[in-house]
């Protein structure tokens, strides 16, 4: 048991999603610094003189009733600025690279990959003589 879960641990994919939630956290650190000292001044602008920020009051004199627009446009803009910096920096080369190393993979639909998934089984079972280890 001990044995499995060291297997487990080491494993390059426990390392490698522990690797990407510490340097995700702190791309996320950047970007709420940039949203919060770039993107929320210009924001304000448009709140105008209302000193509770961009948004409406829902009932005249009565600061708790004010709905804040800004800080829903700011993660809004986060998640933007994030998703689209993982694409481009991850998902897109990893997409390039995949297709270089193996262009055929890249091309086939999912009944292909099915369909050599059954003949490469229906080998194995031929080769092992028909008989299945339980």
């Amino acid at each position: 048991m001990l044995k499995g879960f060291k297997d487990f641990l080491f494993r390059g994919n426990v390392i490698d999603l522990a690797v990407a939630v510490v340097i995700g956290t702190a791309f996320v650190a950047i970007v709420t610094a940039f949203t919060n000292g770039i993107i929320n001044p210009i924001l304000a602008v448009f709140g105008g003189s209302n000193e509770l920020g961009l948004g409406f009051q829902l009932v005249a004199d009565k600061p708790a009733t004010f709905v804040q627009v800004g800080p829903i446009i700011t993660a809004a803009l986060n998640f933007v600025i994030i998703a689209a910096v993982l694409y481009f920096v991850l998902v897109l080369p990893a997409t390039h690279v995949k297709k270089r190393v193996s262009p055929e993979a890249a091309e086939l639909s999912d009944t292909e990959v099915l369909i050599q998934i059954r003949d490469l089984v229906a080998a194995g079972q031929r080769s092992a003589g028909g008989k299945h280890e339980s």
